[in-house]
């Protein structure tokens, strides 16, 4: 069975940026609900409930029909978050250095280039969904999904990915979702995005 993930910091941590309510209603209210019904749809299923969330993301097409959607939408609910809490923290300079750096200017062209393709992708998300920064076939790719479709379930490897559906940004930012995402870039964990770069 599967169990909500403690957050790395406090919920008031990335204050003002992403606010205390916000923070805990997201991560004790929504994540835990994924979990939830991800755990009762597998309850009769020993065979799958044991399996990792990797491995029913990346084999959906070959479970059982009954279960399929809601792996998809719940198990991808818990994967998504559990990646969105690690990518972000308290205390980021705003810029990433290092291999990160460097790959995104490989990839790119330069750091601000990138920044203005993923905020594009976020903003231009119709409804709900993610923003992503992945590894596809070893190149960096910036792409978006619907509601919590994930990107292991295409066979990508997500590096960076920020949360756009209206109950990540709602309390503080209203309809502002520009707003929200100007205001993401100052907590990404980029030492965190970088450990997850291909070898």
């Amino acid at each position: 069975m599967f169990s909500l993930p403690e957050l790395p910091y406090s919920y008031n941590a990335l204050e003002p940026y992403i606010d205390e309510q916000t923070m805990r209603i997201h991560h004790t209210k929504h994540h835990q609900a994924y979990i939830d019904k991800l755990n009762a749809a597998l309850e009769d299923k020993t065979d799958l409930a044991s399996k990792s969330i990797e491995d029913l993301l990346t084999n959906i097409s070959s479970l059982p029909d009954d279960v399929q959607t809601a792996v998809s939408n719940n198990g991808g609910g818990h994967y998504n978050h559990s990646l969105f809490w690690q990518l972000m923290g308290p205390g980021q300079s705003g810029t990433p250095t290092g291999k990160i750096s460097d790959a995104l200017i490989t990839a790119f062209g330069d750091f601000t280039n990138f920044q203005a393709k993923f905020t594009e992708a976020a903003v231009g998300r119709f409804g709900s969904g993610w923003a992503w920064l992945v590894d596809k076939n070893g190149k960096l790719e910036i792409t978006s999904t619907p509601n919590q479709d994930c990107p292991i379930s295409s066979g990508q490897r997500p590096i960076l990915g920020l949360d756009v559906w209206e109950h990540a940004y709602y309390l503080k930012y209203q309809n502002r979702r520009p707003e929200y995402i100007d205001a993401w870039w100052n907590i990404v964990n980029w030492q965190e995005v970088e450990k997850r770069l291909p070898a």
